[in-house]
């Protein structure tokens, strides 16, 4: 762009948009309009009786609350739900901030079109008697700017596939199913020890006889090595390159039925009622024995620093404790009332643990481990079997066997439920999650292994397809 001052030519960069094709649908005229009411509305200086100026409140009237809001509702596509409450003559404020949501101009694509007019037929209910400003141009067809759009994704409600998993155990204590970092799925079927590949090749690890019976398994953090916990008390790390145990530690006196391993240390929760912890670096078995649980140790599991463990207990406790301290628990959570096996870290916020809770307690709690305290806790109506933290997004979900056998997913900030996954006819007891992040496993007592597509990829995969998932469907 250039312009002329007297006889010298000047050269600018600046580029002002005709309004007349603006990306606001015409609307930059309402908005000088915005501005120009704002200013008319700044309030004017107090004076006291010594001609002292009176410190006045920061917080915005509900004028200019309103004002805000449709401003950035037409610039930034943000919705406020003050300016519908207000109107209502209701007033919704959480934490002293006025909630906010994000809505798009754009539905979904992958909704469908029955979707879409749902939605639209649902948010013209909900602003049913709102009256819009006479002021700034606003119209009728303007309620757009006070319609959040539904921008959930779809999740699908059936598995992409199945596979048979005979001998699969029915039972609650048990952790008989892991996903490697590298994609390779381990699976105690009775007495062995199976790996499961993206591209379908089965391979059989390890068997430790008919006289025993795989317990639980679990996958070093680098996912070369795996640990096997057996009904005889027996633990087995294998090397999978090269398809051997390199360890075998015999210190649990009783089955052992939840293993955590993290990059160095293997953490071992057994009947016996112990923990014990085994550095793969060193040539003992055991460096410490953790004790505090009164029965059986049925969940495990590190936290994503590794500076913390949790433990939950056929006893009802909920255990943390400190890598800096393995002699007592940091802290001791006591409200379920029946035994803790599903115990999740979340990836996203720091010292956050959710756990759930068997039959006769039914319930999701979140805990934060920082300050020793409990954050929310929901009902769900059924055991909670099995909690597993997406990486990609901060979604939750749960499986669940008496009376239900579903799989939610939850948004976990709100504990709102996303979608229920239904199909298998058992509890279900194991879960686990791939390498890319967008697919779960389940495992229940039906002897099946369910596959679903659940979580968006991470932004470093958008544009790779999923090794997991094929294009087209694939059962059994």
């Amino acid at each position: 762009m250039q312009f002329n001052i007297g006889t010298k030519t000047h050269t600018n960069d600046r580029f002002i948009p005709s309004r007349s094709q603006d990306c606001y649908g015409g609307k930059l005229e309402v908005l000088d309009e915005l501005l120009a009411m704002k200013s008319k509305e700044e309030p004017t200086e107090m004076h006291d009786e010594n001609n002292e100026t009176i410190n006045q409140s920061n917080e915005p009237n509900e004028q200019q609350q309103s004002y805000q809001s449709l401003l950035q509702n037409q610039l930034l596509g943000i919705h406020d739900a003050f300016t519908i409450h207000q109107l209502r003559g209701t007033s919704h404020i959480f934490n002293g901030y006025p909630f906010m949501q994000r809505f798009s101009l754009l539905q979904n694509r992958e909704e469908s079109n029955v979707d879409v007019k749902n939605n639209q037929k649902m948010c013209e209910k909900e602003n049913e008697g709102v009256q819009l400003p006479s002021c700034c141009g606003f119209q009728e067809s303007d309620h757009k700017f006070l319609t959040p759009l539904n921008v959930d994704r779809k999740i699908a409600r059936v598995p992409f596939k199945v596979l048979d998993a005979p001998a699969l155990q029915d039972d609650f204590y048990l952790n008989v199913v892991d996903w490697s970092t590298k994609g390779l799925l381990a699976v105690g079927l009775g007495s062995c020890v199976y790996l499961w590949s993206p591209k379908g090749k089965v391979t059989k690890l390890s068997d430790v006889g008919q006289t025993d019976s795989i317990t639980s398994v679990n996958w070093q953090a680098q996912g070369d090595y795996l640990s096997i916990g057996t009904y005889s008390g027996i633990i087995q790390v294998w090397d999978i390159k090269k398809s051997k145990p390199i360890r075998t530690i015999r210190k649990h006196e009783s089955r052992v039925g939840s293993i955590a391993t993290s990059t160095k240390i293997i953490g071992s929760g057994s009947r016996d009622k112990s923990i014990l912890l085994t550095d793969l670096r060193e040539k003992e078995e055991s460096f410490a024995q953790l004790i505090g649980h009164k029965q059986e140790v049925c969940g495990l599991k590190w936290s994503p620093d590794e500076q913390q463990l949790a433990s939950g207990g056929n006893d009802n406790k909920l255990f943390v404790w400190s890598s800096n301290n393995f002699s007592r628990p940091s802290c001791k959570f006591t409200s379920h009332t029946a035994a803790v096996k599903a115990i999740a870290w979340s990836p996203h916020q720091h010292g956050l643990l959710v756990s759930g809770g068997g039959t006769a307690d039914r319930c999701i709690r979140s805990w934060d481990t920082l300050n020793n305290n409990m954050l929310g806790s929901i009902d769900v109506g059924s055991q909670v079997c099995s909690l597993l933290f997406s990486n990609t997004v901060d979604e939750l979900v749960s499986s669940h066997g008496y009376s239900q056998n579903h799989i939610y997913v939850w948004k976990h900030s709100n504990m709102r439920k996303l979608a229920t996954l239904t199909g298998h006819t058992s509890r279900v007891l194991y879960l686990a999650a791939s390498n890319d992040g967008e697919t779960i496993v389940s495992g229940a007592g039906d002897e099946t292994l369910r596959f679903w597509k659940v979580f968006p990829p991470s932004k470093s995969n958008i544009k790779n397809d999923s090794v997991i998932m094929p294009s087209g469907c694939d059962m059994r």
